[in-house]
């Protein structure tokens, strides 16, 4: 079957609420749906996260990152790094962890690994963009960028129950395809995308910022948050496996950092937060 035909199969599954996730996705789900109870105690938190390993060291790791840790004082234990960075930040990274069980045990590791570490960096580079240039609420942008790839998350999931979904050259299997005309493939990758942004209850603001994203239209100066997340996609090192619609490239903004940052070059302003960018990913990635 061809890959439009499949994503108009999921599209459709989609449409009549057959969001299908693996079993650690939907435990995650249960954990990040009990974390958004405003009655559950902060000791209950600490225990439930200290019972879900990827979570509990993420929120742990977060904490360290010089992002959030200003003093240098290790964090060593989930009450503490709970307290640091806040329930809001601990709540993020639970629909992070959700997104990243979405693709289950499935068969291509290493281009979920790939897609998670490029979701890291995104991230990051988002917060530290929200923060300098497009003046966004930064952790609202890093949460973006942490789930931003979560269409594709899905669609490796489902891939073994329709084989050919994702075809071996993965690289450049959505792109320069004569099956896709009238942008049909990104119609079916958004209508999936945001049911299932949905589904976790992403707020509005950020569900649009996603979108924007993934259509690829990037404005100078850039100040949305849609903006944000795709200047730091198109700067950063890690690329996707997947390939955006998006015309711009990282050497596009390079080529314009006067008009997009202002006063402050951009290559200054990422000289300056190379630290905590380096810090985060890594922390997001462990």
């Amino acid at each position: 079957m061809e890959k439009i035909a499949l994503l108009n199969v999921l599209a459709a599954e989609i449409e009549q609420g057959k969001l299908v996730f693996p079993t650690s996705a939907n435990a995650a789900m249960n954990i990040k749906k009990t974390l958004e109870d405003p009655d559950c105690s902060l000791d209950a938190v600490i225990r439930l996260i200290q019972a879900e390993p990827l979570l509990s060291t993420k929120v742990v790791a977060v904490a360290n990152s010089v992002v959030f840790n200003h003093s240098g004082k290790r964090i060593t234990d989930v009450r503490s790094a709970i307290t640091l960075i806040g329930m809001r930040t601990v709540r993020n990274l639970a629909t992070a962890v959700v997104v990243q069980q979405f693709a289950g045990s499935q068969s291509n590791k290493e281009i979920v690994a790939q897609l998670w570490k490029h979701s890291a960096h995104v991230a990051a580079l988002a917060q530290v963009i929200a923060r300098r240039i497009t003046h966004q609420d930064p952790d609202t942008a890093m949460f973006a960028g942490m789930i931003h790839e979560i269409s594709w998350f899905y669609l490796l999931a489902r891939e073994k129950y329709y084989p050919g979904l994702v075809d071996g050259n993965i690289a450049h299997s959505w792109i320069d395809d004569e099956d896709f005309e009238d942008d049909s493939e990104l119609e079916c990758e958004i209508k999936i995308g945001t049911a299932i942004l949905e589904a976790l209850s992403v707020p509005e603001p950020v569900k649009e910022g996603i979108i924007c994203l993934w259509e690829g239209y990037l404005a100078y100066p850039p100040t949305t948050l849609g903006d944000t997340l795709l200047f730091a996609d198109q700067l950063t090192p890690v690329k996707s496996p997947f390939i955006l619609p998006s015309d711009q490239t990282g050497d596009d903004i390079i080529g314009n950092m006067d008009v997009v940052a202002d006063q402050e070059t951009l290559s200054a302003i990422l000289k300056d937060s190379e630290n905590e960018v380096k810090s985060l990913t890594e922390a997001l990635c462990g």
